[in-house]
């Protein structure tokens, strides 16, 4: 079964944000769009570069309202180590999760097991606490924030424009198309 329109699952985790530790849960998400960016892990390659461009376009997520949880199985106080020593995630100013005990991997349905690690997975999450959109990705293959802002865009236009629906490529501006019977064989 996806997970596409269910509603995340309760959780309470400790975070690090800006030089501070603090407590999240799936409580401080309702009312806001989220977007959940899980990574397999501290210290390594490819995090830093996905992490450093979402920081780069966290400005663009803040004004479309969106909430940005990075998410792996590392605790928060290796989440400030980190924080502290690479120059790319030293730009962080969103929120990073920390998934000791693997729960909102498990409920996210990204958790390799035998590795303790999270797969790439990416998740953007309605003001309801519902998934809207799902990527995954192996956790060799990088990310793209623009890309992911351009899916925001689309799921809060389809939240606010009931029967309306965003064709490939569609960003903000664009056409969009309202299926019907009429439609059906003119595309």
């Amino acid at each position: 079964m996806s997970l596409i329109n269910t509603t995340i699952k309760p959780f309470k985790v400790n975070a690090y944000r800006q030089g501070k530790f603090l407590e999240v849960s799936s409580d401080d998400l309702l009312g806001r769009w989220s977007v959940f960016v899980f990574y397999p892990g501290d210290f390594t390659f490819v995090c830093p570069t996905e992490l450093e461009d979402i920081a780069e376009n966290y400005d663009a997520f803040q004004a479309l309202g969106v909430d940005v949880y990075s998410v792996s199985t590392d605790s928060h106080f290796a989440h400030k180590a980190w924080h502290e020593t690479s120059p790319a995630v030293g730009k962080v100013q969103y929120t990073m999760l920390a998934d000791m005990t693997f729960q909102l991997s498990r409920d996210f349905e990204v958790l390799i097991e035998d590795a303790g690690q999270a797969l790439r997975g990416t998740f953007v999450v309605d003001p309801e606490g519902r998934i809207k959109t799902i990527e995954v990705h192996d956790t060799g293959i990088g990310r793209d924030a623009q890309e992911l802002l351009r899916k925001v865009r689309a799921a809060q236009y389809i939240a606010a424009h009931p029967g309306q629906v965003c064709p490939a490529k569609w960003d903000e501006g664009d056409d969009t198309l309202a299926p019907s019977l009429e439609l059906v064989g003119k595309i």
